[in-house]
């Protein structure tokens, strides 16, 4: 005889079907179920439209004493785009197979995460608990394309400056080990476009003055030089010191465009970069350096598509009273932690530069990483594992 499914997975399950993949995320059925799951355990919410048909939904806790600063429980909505025909079944079917893992996109990266804070705010409920501290759960947009136009515009609106944020929760990443990665902070994302022009002429000639493509080549050896001593860095560690990839920076060239036709010398040329830089440097000087590295060429120019200026860090020391308590709660159930730099990026690095400390932690542990990734999935065991940890955190984080 089968045995009959936890609630809690049939409900996980239920909000992995909204499929929310990006391009074209369906946000008004996502917040709809949303507010239905609030309005059922009798919570308040609030839904905010951070640009048009961008729509993010709040869920508030009241506390006792509703003038201390609150605690957030951050996840966001959106999912990245599937390639179906690498799945073994459909990515928004949710589909539990019989060893007990459920696949569908967004069982990792992170609908388990803002599932796992609905359940343990449901649990903690159950037994009657009144936090003293108020609690939000944050259900945001647009996180996997940016969020450009999700959190990036939701901390500077008045509807949230109102929460009076004081900690944050946010997702993590898995860990194939037995331990819980904890991220304290993340690398700025930037995307550079190097531009360079020059003249043109015929694909026969060997001399060309002023040759864009040339000079952009110099560019491009000049970055891979400096990747190359990251990566360097990165095998065989700086100083005796093992580091990992959030402690270096990245440079990779993802674009490239070029040319007419193939008997005419380009006039122009330009390279793409995806480039994380690691709260271990100083952002303002590798800044200067690159435009260094780039312009020292004559008719090169160094544009910032994307330019993100901050890479603050949480403390994770001993008079950290945030630090202290994950610490803590994860003694008591038994965990080791890794804290970490998170070496890509979320949502967190727009409220750490605002100021709010956060704390990235997904309940992912013993199980391959599979964001983004074809048949991404979750044991069923796993996500049931985790809300008795997150029902430890929120209680003890809302009564600091």
């Amino acid at each position: 005889m089968a045995q009959q499914e936890q609630p809690a997975v049939t409900r996980f399950r239920d909000y992995l079907r909204i499929n929310t993949m990006q391009p074209k995320p369906d946000y008004k059925k996502c917040v709809d179920f949303l507010a239905a799951q609030a309005t059922e355990l009798g919570l308040a919410y609030k839904v905010v439209e951070s640009a048009p048909g961008i729509l993010n939904i709040f869920i508030t806790l009241e506390g006792t004493d509703p003038s201390l600063p609150s605690i957030l429980l951050n996840s966001h909505t959106d999912v990245v785009p599937v390639f179906r025909e690498k799945w073994s079944c459909d990515p928004f079917e949710a589909v539990k197979r019989d060893d007990g893992y459920i696949l569908a996109r967004g069982a990792q990266d992170m609908k388990c995460v803002g599932w796992s804070y609905f359940e343990a705010i449901r649990a903690l409920l159950a037994k009657g608990w009144k936090p003293k501290r108020t609690v939000h759960m944050s259900f945001v947009a647009d996180e996997e394309i940016g969020g450009q136009l999700g959190m990036k515009l939701i901390v500077n609106r008045q509807e949230f400056k109102d929460l009076n944020v004081g900690f944050a929760l946010d997702e993590g990443i898995a860990s194939e080990k037995d331990t819980i990665r904890v991220f304290y902070g993340e690398r700025a994302p930037w995307w550079v476009k190097v531009v360079s022009t020059g003249q043109t002429g015929h694909g026969s000639q060997l001399i060309i003055e002023d040759n864009a493509t040339l000079k952009l080549m110099k560019v491009i050896n000049k970055f891979m030089d400096y990747r190359a001593d990251q990566e360097y860095k990165l095998i065989h560690g700086i100083d005796g010191r093992k580091v990992e990839l959030g402690d270096v920076n990245t440079i990779n060239l993802t674009m490239l465009n070029a040319g007419v036709q193939f008997n005419v010398v380009p006039q122009d040329a330009w390279a793409g970069f995806d480039i994380r830089v690691s709260p271990r440097t100083d952002i303002t000087e590798f800044k200067n350096m690159l435009i260094e590295m780039a312009e020292s060429e004559p008719g090169v120019k160094l544009e910032f598509v994307t330019f993100f200026g901050s890479n603050k860090l949480t403390p994770i020391d001993d008079g950290n009273q945030w630090w202290e308590t994950v610490s803590k709660v994860a003694k008591q159930h038994n965990i080791q932690l890794e804290p970490e730099i998170f070496p890509a990026a979320t949502d967190s690095r727009y409220l750490r530069e605002i100021g709010i400390p956060a704390f990235g932690i997904s309940y992912l542990k013993n199980v391959p990483i599979l964001l983004h990734d074809h048949d991404e999935r979750i044991h069923e065991d796993q996500f049931l594992e985790g809300i008795p940890f997150y029902s430890s955190l929120i209680e003890q984080l809302a009564e600091l």
